[in-house]
């Protein structure tokens, strides 16, 4: 036992780094971490979640509100809008069998995955706005909220893409926003709960310093590690561990066959990926090319 407590430990310190780094990957990390190695029933677990999300992501918050990197407004608006989605799905998952809120919890984890590794629009050029406009603010809030406390997923990897694509904040500044609806959600998630799952206090507890401490680690790293490799890193790994997930909720056989499909897609995206980037760069040597002999023989060479 001590050693399983130990490994959950440790594996917590992950979740607070994601949240750092990311501004999301809390829940993606730490359902699974508490029902495969933790032990714990599925929505036991799913109710640890967000109070170790939430208050992670409240501590994670403080050096990007110091940093002028949080939209208040957006994000208060967002997080109450989430908070009564949150607490409706919360209340909601005492209906709903377990085996189909991890199912559900695969399912995002997945396009999760997809999300990040396509990577974001660039905004390069756009207007940014101090804050967005409160109706459609109001209307993600709700719908994210929903998916957060319903299968405790979702939280930044859904804000995040939902202020920085479609309200054109800077990257920084949609991590920043993010943490401070994450928090909100969460707790209501958590409240929501709490009116029909029992938590041991103990270990969410422990996991939750943990996941703190990884929070602080976090927060130093960013800018140090490239955001986009970083980024595509972690959305492979959420790949691997959805599909192992949706296995797991599967008929023995039939979960073998979604790991050796997920496999096989996955090496096709790989491989897709890796042809798309030798043409980038294959076609960008050919510009820079161009430029160069346009430079060198005038502007009627190279085109």
């Amino acid at each position: 036992m001590t050693g399983t407590v130990v490994l959950t430990v440790g594996l917590a310190v992950l979740i607070g780094v994601s949240l750092g780094l990311l501004g999301g990957g809390g829940s993606i990390l730490a359902v699974p971490l508490l029902v495969y190695v933790a032990g714990l029933p599925a929505k036991e677990a799913i109710a640890t979640s967000l109070l170790v999300v939430g208050a992670t992501s409240a501590v994670a918050l403080l050096p990007h509100a110091r940093a002028g990197r949080v939209r208040w407004r957006t994000g208060l608006v967002f997080g109450v809008a989430g908070m009564a989605g949150a607490y409706a799905g919360g209340r909601l998952a005492a209906f709903v069998p377990s085996a189909f809120l991890l199912t559900g919890f695969a399912l995002m984890m997945l396009a999760t995955a997809v999300a990040m590794i396509r990577g974001r629009r660039a905004t390069a050029g756009r207007p940014v706005p101090h804050e967005l406009p409160v109706l459609r603010v109001v209307l993600d809030g709700i719908v994210v909220g929903l998916v957060t406390g319903l299968v405790g997923a979702g939280g930044g990897f859904l804000v995040v893409p939902a202020l920085a694509l479609l309200g054109g904040l800077p990257m920084p500044v949609a991590v920043g926003t993010s943490l401070v609806v994450i928090a909100m959600k969460s707790f209501a998630g958590l409240a929501g709960y709490l009116s029909s799952v029992r938590i041991d206090w103990g270990l969410a507890v422990t996991v939750t310093v943990a996941a703190v401490l990884g929070s602080v680690l976090g927060g130093r790293l960013a800018g140090r590690v490239p955001a986009d490799l970083l980024r595509r890193a972690f959305g492979w790994f959420v790949v691997v561990m959805g599909v192992f997930v949706l296995a797991q909720q599967l008929p023995a056989g039939l979960g073998l066959a979604v790991a050796a499909l997920g496999a096989l897609a996955l090496a096709g995206t790989v491989t897709v990926a890796a042809g798309r980037r030798r043409r980038r760069r294959k076609h960008s040597g050919q510009q820079r090319l161009g430029r160069a002999l346009r430079e060198q023989y005038g502007s009627g060479v190279g085109r």
